[in-house]
């Protein structure tokens, strides 16, 4: 492992994973691992306001179930702590009195009613709102006198007023930024705490970040963090952005448009393998054509070159494809398992101890597992399994052209049949076969038998085929369901 190769997933405890910042997580993971490198965890909690009890324990938590896992972290320690902002504010204290020895910064002591006003006035001029630079050249002693007298202040940095700036990202090369667009943007705040922008610079320079991976949305600050960097007079980390992510409409994802937590994908049943592999796909392609991969084998073939900068699509669609590819992957006693929580409503509907076992339960998912897109789908679909006694109309039974009288017999004479089958032939395929071939020599319609079979077993018009059901269900509750079947008919 090389220590050379340092990343970092640096998230705000600020509530639940945001499915893009799962991918950044991925993206620092498959970085690090693919080069030998460190992952660590840092959380970012300067924004006290924003912050939710528990949400970092929490997000960690969602990581582990996700697959990413980290090798320095607040949970687990490491040789950079603290991992947590809050924690660090004496150093960005001592790196804040050496940007001001050095005139790097200078304390501005503009009122917010003041801002507010410089702001309204660029708007209604149509400029960009930014700061007029007033308190920039106030001279040390008065700056001095003002701190003294309790005047509340912020810190900006002293940004070049003009020229050009080149900042280079791994994945666009060199991009080029005018200066003087840029603010003297705030380093720390009114109350001592940093902003984002100066305890990330300088937490990365400490914890000897090597590589920074966020969003495209970032790309506008790196030129403000790399003229932090030169103002400390230290090397800057490499840089990729992400491309953007959109929903199918060419939109921002959004909680308003659908999920974007990764807490309410796993509550839906998505697996963490498939929420991995389509996260992967954000931005990531592959050297061959196979789209379906673990987390190990994204590491062996991922490569930085291989990340685009076009918008990747958010396409619930795909996702839903790999999810059911993953399900039907997964064991039968696994899918028992995972199943289980969804199936809970289900189990409550029936009074029979063996609908609760894991022989019946993986009878079920096991019909069940070709047709699941994701595991919360159990439930809906397996209800009819759970029902004890089925309510439908008797008119169900009754296929096309036949008759209430009709079907009463056809039902009276299927159940003698079914009676005589030795609980040995009680199986799918023998079921089907034995009764195709009882129908076949009775010149019967098979529709005219096993459309009310169906029907009988589920109160539903559409299902399983009856010989799966008669196969989950087994002989005593097959019975029981025709007979009282040809009682709604009398």
């Amino acid at each position: 492992m090389s220590d050379k190769i340092r990343l970092r997933f640096a998230p705000s405890p600020t509530g639940f994973l945001h499915i893009g910042g799962l991918r950044t997580a991925l993206f620092d993971y498959l970085i690090a691992k693919s080069l030998g490198g460190v992952l660590f965890l840092r959380i970012e909690d300067t924004d006290q306001k924003r912050e939710v009890e528990g949400a970092a324990d929490k997000l960690i938590e969602i990581l582990a179930w996700a697959g990413i896992t980290f090798d320095e972290g607040p949970h687990i320690g490491g040789n950079f702590g603290p991992y947590i902002q809050s924690q660090r504010q004496d150093i960005y204290q001592k790196y804040n009195k050496e940007l001001l020895a050095k005139g790097e910064v200078y304390p501005c002591f503009c009122t917010e009613e003041r801002l507010t006003q410089m702001r309204a006035e660029a708007e209604a001029m149509k400029k960009p709102p930014r700061y007029d630079r007033t308190c920039r050249d106030l001279s040390a002693d008065e700056a001095a006198k003002r701190i003294a007298a309790g005047e509340k202040y912020v810190i900006r940095h002293k940004l070049p007023l003009a020229g050009e700036i080149i900042v280079h990202d791994e994945l666009r090369g060199d991009l080029k930024f005018n200066i003087a667009d840029l603010d003297d943007y705030v380093l720390i705040k009114s109350d001592g705490v940093p902003t984002y922008q100066f305890a990330s610079v300088v937490d990365d320079h400490l914890m000897e970040t090597s590589h920074v991976v966020r969003g495209e949305e970032w790309l506008p600050s790196l030129p403000k963090n790399i003229l932090l960097y030169k103002s400390f007079g230290w090397d800057a980390p490499k840089f990729i952005h992400l491309p953007l992510v959109l929903d199918k409409n060419g939109g921002k994802l959004s909680k308003r448009k659908g999920d974007v937590a990764v807490e309410d994908f796993r509550a839906k049943g998505f697996l963490p393998e498939a929420l991995i592999n389509f996260n992967a796909l954000l931005g990531w392609h592959p050297a061959g054509e196979n789209e379906i991969f673990s987390i190990t084998d994204a590491i062996k073939e991922f490569k930085i070159e291989d990340i685009g900068t076009s918008p990747a699509i958010f396409n619930t669609d795909k996702l839903d494809y790999l999810n059911g590819v993953y399900i039907r992957k997964k064991s039968i006693p696994e899918l028992i398992e995972l199943c289980r929580p969804y199936l809970a409503e289900n189990l409550a509907l029936t009074s029979n101890d063996f609908k609760k076992t894991d022989e019946f339960i993986g009878k079920v998912v096991s019909l069940e597992r070709e047709r699941l897109k994701n595991l919360s789908e159990i439930g809906e679909h397996t209800k009819l399994f759970f029902v004890d006694n089925l309510e439908y109309d008797k008119n169900l039974l009754v296929w096309k052209k036949s008759t209430p009288e009709a079907t009463k017999v056809n039902l009276e004479s299927l159940f003698d049949f079914l009676d005589k089958i030795g609980d040995n032939d009680w199986q799918t395929k023998k079921l089907e076969e034995s009764v195709t071939a009882w129908l076949k020599s009775n010149n019967s319609s098979v529709g005219d038998y096993l459309w009310p079979m169906r029907a009988a077993l589920t109160g539903e018009k559409a299902s399983p085929s009856p010989f799966e059901m008669a196969d989950a269900l087994g002989k005593a509750e097959v019975l029981d369901k025709i007979k009282k079947a040809i009682e709604k008919l009398k």
